[in-house]
């Protein structure tokens, strides 16, 4: 019996909320430009996550979990 898909969770510490919206993102001293790393953000946490990378200059950018593509490596 193959196991349940698991749903995605938000990546705020504690947080155990479904993922509504993928925070894209890289530190420029440790990833290449195009290199995006992802957080996972439930509705209540996508604000305090992306002020969290965006006052670092990490946060690329911020799109719906349903519309999420990864990127091809």
């Amino acid at each position: 019996m193959d196991p349940e898909p698991q749903t995605p969770i938000c990546s705020a510490k504690g947080c155990r909320s479904a993922a509504a919206w993928v925070l894209a993102w890289n530190n420029p001293k440790l990833h290449t430009p195009e290199r995006r790393k992802t957080w996972l953000a439930c509705e209540e946490h996508r604000e305090h996550l992306s002020q969290f990378l965006g006052v670092r200059g990490f946060l690329k950018d911020v799109v719906p979990f349903s519309e999420w593509e990864s990127p091809e490596n």
